[in-house]
C-alpha cells in the first residue's frame, strides 16, 4: 500500500524482455538502502525489488502490468516517480493507493494557474465512472485532488513542491500516464452490486444516486 507521496526520482537505465514479460533497472534517489523483495510504486505502478546494487534496484514487470501500463514504452533515460511502500504508524499524507494501475490517460493541456500548473488529462469511460470532483487519484503514482470531471475526462492543479519533487515538468501534451482511482469506490460499487441484479440491469441503472440509495434502504 502506497500514499502517492512521491520520496525520489528514478533514471531508467535499461529494460530487459524475458518472454512476454521484462526487467527494469532504476537508478534510484531514495534515502536508506533497498531490501531484497520490498515493493516500490514506479510512477504508480507496484513493482518488487529482485536485485539492487551501486544505487540501483531491479524489478521484474509482468506481462500484465507491461499491457495495462506505461513501463513498457519508457525509454533508457527516462525519469520515473518511486515511492516506498507505507509502513505501518507512518502519516497518511496523500490517500490510499495500492499501486494497481487501472488504465491510461493522456494530457490533453497544460496551463499555468497563479503559482500552480493545472494539467487536464483525457480517459476512457471506466476510468472516469470512479472519478468525482474533489476526490483523490493517483497520476504516475502522484496522489492528486480532482478540480473536475467532464464526459471526456478530468483536470488537476500541481503546486510548486509537487512540480519539483515528481516528473511533472517533463510530462508534454499527448503523453500518456499509469491512473489509479479512488480504491474505496471501487469496493463501494462491489458491495452494492447485488442491489442492482443482473448485468443488463445494471447497465439500466448504471448510476448509484439519490434515488438508487433510498429504494433500496440505505438512506
Amino acid at each position: 500500500m502506497f500514499t502517492g507521496l512521491i520520496e525520489g526520482t528514478g533514471t531508467l537505465l535499461r529494460t530487459e524482455r524475458v518472454g512476454l514479460d521484462a526487467k527494469m533497472v532504476i537508478r534510484a534517489a531514495l534515502k536508506g538502502e533497498f531490501v531484497l523483495g520490498e515493493s516500490i510504486a514506479v510512477d504508480g505502478a507496484c513493482l518488487t525489488v529482485t536485485a539492487f546494487g551501486d544505487g540501483a534496484f531491479t524489478a521484474d514487470v509482468s506481462a500484465e502490468t507491461l499491457s495495462r501500463t506505461t513501463l513498457g514504452r519508457k525509454t533508457q533515460g527516462s525519469r520515473l516517480n518511486l515511492e516506498r511502500a507505507l509502513r505501518l504508524g507512518d502519516r497518511l499524507g496523500g490517500h490510499l493507493v495500492s499501486g494497481h494501475i487501472d488504465g491510461i490517460g493522456v494530457l490533453g493541456s497544460r496551463h499555468p494557474e497563479g503559482r500552480s500548473i493545472r494539467l487536464a488529462f483525457s480517459a476512457p469511460p471506466e476510468i472516469l465512472r470512479y472519478v468525482i470532483g474533489k476526490g483523490s487519484i493517483a497520476v504516475n503514482g502522484i496522489s492528486l485532488t480532482v478540480n473536475g470531471v467532464s464526459g471526456s475526462g478530468f483536470d488537476v492543479n500541481i503546486v510548486p513542491h509537487t512540480a519539483s519533487e515528481t516528473t511533472v515538468e517533463d510530462l508534454r501534451i499527448g503523453e500518456e500516464v499509469n491512473i489509479e482511482t479512488d480504491l474505496i469506490g471501487k469496493y463501494v460499487e462491489k458491495m452494492m452490486r447485488p442491489w442492482v441484479g443482473t448485468e443488463e440491469k445494471r447497465e439500466a441503472e448504471d448510476r448509484i444516486d439519490v434515488d438508487f440509495l433510498k429504494k433500496h434502504g440505505f438512506i
